[in-house]
């Protein structure tokens, strides 16, 4: 009887801890997201196009943007099929692993903040300067385009 009193009130209080600190729900809400992603990616196929985001970009000007291919880039990476996922977008697979960087950032920052929690400054700090430099690094394709978009305005 002890012994499961332990566990549970050890379940218990993990639970606390995460739903106590902000950091800790950001980090679980972005990897669900990530995840939910994945998902998306591996449940809707290339080969029946049913996926049901599509590019309002391409849909109002019937011009395809940078972003346009990438759930079948996606899709096709999830399946192995590289190659193909390249034909689609060709910004596909730098999107593609920023996102799985970010599921184990998120994962291993979660478990760092919970094992350290005196050193949470800190560990904010390291995650947030690492998740930005690789997001500019794998979005600047389409950085750099909506700027040269709206410099193209002016």
């Amino acid at each position: 009887m002890i012994l499961y009193n332990r566990k549970s009130n050890r379940g218990k209080g993990i639970i606390k801890k995460l739903s106590g600190e902000p950091y800790h729900i950001i980090n679980i809400l972005f990897a669900g997201v990530i995840v939910l992603v994945l998902l998306y990616s591996g449940f809707f196929s290339p080969e029946k196009d049913n996926y049901p985001v599509v590019c309002v970009h391409e849909k109002l000007t019937g011009e395809p943007c940078f972003s346009c291919g990438l759930s079948h880039s996606f899709s096709l990476i999830v399946r192995g099929r590289i190659e193909e996922a390249y034909e689609w977008n060709q910004y596909g697979m730098r999107v593609f692993l920023f996102f799985i960087a970010q599921l184990f950032f998120r994962l291993d920052f979660l478990r760092l903040s919970l094992k350290r929690p005196e050193n949470r400054k800190q560990l904010i700090v390291y995650d947030s300067i690492s998740s930005g430099l690789i997001f500019l690094i794998s979005f600047w394709p389409f950085i750099a385009s909506i700027f040269k978009g709206i410099s193209q305005l002016f």
